[in-house]
């Protein structure tokens, strides 16, 4: 919990516990097309990487939505963020997604250069609205 504290801290959102207990039932329920884990230092959990699978239109095989990604201040610059995307990577392969992605903020320049190195920028912006 303090990960997913410090994740909305960074991001400068409130999450409603009812919903980040809807979200941990989620995560912990093998029936469910996401999942999740945590880059450990000792006994210290130090990341944590959420991802959704999902159907797209553009493939036959499913894609794997990297949801939430966040490495606490102290263990960042040692490679856990790139681990934690490899694990996304693994399991989305073994669940036989086609496609890996994730959005980040366009003013978190450190993680872009992380994510410049793994990955290619799609060139999509996002839109949303709330309902």
């Amino acid at each position: 919990m303090p990960l997913w504290r410090g994740y909305q801290a960074f991001y400068a959102v409130e999450i409603p516990d009812a919903v980040s207990a809807a979200t941990w039932e989620r995560l912990l329920d093998p029936a469910e097309p996401m999942g999740g884990a945590l880059a450990w230092e000792g006994d210290e959990a130090v990341g944590l990487v959420h991802h959704v699978r999902h159907r797209s239109t553009w493939t036959t095989g499913n894609s794997c939505y990297l949801q939430d990604l966040f490495v606490a201040p102290g263990g960042r610059g040692r490679g856990t963020g790139r681990a934690l995307i490899a694990h996304a990577e693994e399991v989305a392969r073994q669940a036989g997604c086609s496609r890996l992605y994730w959005l980040t903020h366009e003013t978190n320049a450190d993680a872009m250069k992380l994510y410049d190195r793994v990955a290619e920028k799609s060139g999509f912006v996002q839109y949303r609205k709330s309902l």
